[in-house]
């Protein structure tokens, strides 16, 4: 067999969708950003709707998104883009409309724009990648930064009685009427990936009933923030924030799912456990 006879279209394993663009990713290596563009690409091509998606770029890491994607794009202010995705969709209801930020940009100065989008039930799709701190920004702490977490403006550690609580912003939406499909997922695995990528399709999919918001949470790490390697990040992530942020579906079809309301039950107990960046 030959070079030619292996390099035939019916043997192709994998390509680069047309929906990316051909601009280099500005993300550290390492970071779930550029794999979740990628998921969200591939869905806009297997559905078939580029020329009907448009999407809403943050400010914060992902704030050059729509330099990555080959669709229709709009640049929100800071924390804006709830708002700016709910505009578009009213006045396009018939396009694919996707909302794309990070924890600073979506939990901080955006908390109430995306609490009314999600209240009102605005028929768009949210993707909301949470790695605990501000990352563009130089590492701040964020509305997600864990409890003992360092950070730029936390350098001994989150202290709630100074700072606040760790703030679990999707189980939030996830109670208010207008939310239609709530999960949590992540990409630092090819099994886990595959599942976000699953998550992501479903939340484009629910567009077409109009039911209501389908939010994505993705945590992810930030091995820059962190002041660690990515693989270092993985783990942590893995050992520490999974364990205050668990995987999972909350709101299915509308529906509570039975482990998201099991763990509701749990939140009135103060939070014991210290998550440091740093200490062994």
């Amino acid at each position: 067999m030959t070079r030619e006879d292996i390099i035939k279209p019916e043997n192709l394993v994998y390509k680069r969708t047309p929906v990316l663009t051909d601009a280099v990713m500005h993300y550290c290596p390492g970071c779930g950003h550029g794999t979740v563009h990628r998921m969200v690409a591939e869905v806009i091509e297997e559905m078939g709707i580029q020329d009907k998606a448009i999407g809403i770029a943050p400010v914060g890491c992902s704030v050059l998104a729509y330099n990555y994607f080959d669709v229709d794009f709009i640049e929100a202010a800071h924390g804006r883009a709830p708002a700016i995705a709910s505009a578009v969709k009213r006045l396009y209801p018939e396009n694919f409309v996707f909302s794309y930020q990070g924890d600073g940009d979506l939990a901080s100065i955006g908390c109430g724009e995306v609490m009314h989008a999600c209240n009102r039930g605005e028929n768009v799709t949210m993707i909301f990648i949470n790695n605990g701190i501000y990352g563009m920004t130089g590492g701040q702490m964020a509305p997600t930064t864990l409890e003992g977490m360092e950070t730029a403006t936390s350098p001994y550690g989150r202290d709630p009685q100074i700072m606040g609580h760790t703030m679990r912003i999707t189980e939030m939406l996830a109670q208010l009427p207008g939310t239609y499909f709530v999960t949590r997922q992540a990409v630092y695995t090819p099994a886990l990936a595959r599942k976000c990528k699953k998550a992501i399709r479903q939340a484009f999919e629910n567009q077409k009933l109009n039911k209501g918001v389908s939010f994505v949470e993705v945590v992810s790490n930030c091995n820059s923030g962190w002041k660690m390697t990515p693989t270092q990040a993985n783990q942590w992530l893995a050992d520490n924030m999974l364990e205050y942020f668990p995987l999972g579906d909350m709101k299915v079809d509308g529906k509570y799912q039975q482990p998201f309301i099991d763990r509701l039950g749990t939140y009135d107990a103060p939070n014991e456990k210290t998550y440091s960046l740093r200490k062994k």
